[in-house]
């Protein structure tokens, strides 16, 4: 088991070890942020927004959060950590990425993040790629969405 992270400041790709976790703070996904969402992404769908439709055809019988505003509000939440400011270079890919169980509008949401690996650049000496876990959670602690990310992380100056 790994120790528990914490920011405000960014940490270097030697700071982190696998088996390292962090846990965000909480958000509550409102009526207001699916409704804004709906309108930003142009994601109408009357799944999340026609409550006449969700009563007579939706199998969750209420309003659910689009995945895609789970993740990024999700993302949102992983990044107000600090863990990665001014040391994360870039996201290089998400993996995984599933949806085991729906947000409904009025879920509080937080995010557990855990290093699964990580490895020095073969070509760049000034960084290294670490491997972490997303799992969200609501408030049930039902996990909601899990995903793997890849960052490219700024090491330490000799």
């Amino acid at each position: 088991m790994g120790r528990e992270l914490s920011g405000p400041t960014g940490l270097f790709y030697e700071d982190l070890e696998v088996g390292d976790t962090a846990k965000t703070m909480s958000r509550t996904i409102t009526e207001a942020d699916i409704v804004n969402f709906m309108g930003i992404s142009g994601v109408f769908e009357e799944l999340h927004m026609s409550t006449e439709y969700i009563k007579e055809h939706s199998m969750f019988g209420q309003r659910v959060s689009p995945g895609p505003l789970t993740f990024i509000v999700a993302e949102g939440l992983a990044i107000q950590l600090g863990l990665i400011h001014h040391t994360g270079m870039a996201l290089l890919g998400i993996d995984n990425m599933r949806w085991p169980s729906p947000t409904f509008c009025n879920d509080t949401i937080h995010v557990v993040l855990e290093v699964l690996s990580k490895r020095e650049s073969a070509s760049k000496p000034d960084r290294g790629i670490v491997n972490f876990r997303h799992t969200v959670r609501k408030q049930t602690g039902e996990a909601v969405l899990v995903m793997d990310k890849v960052r490219l992380m700024r090491r330490r100056p000799a």
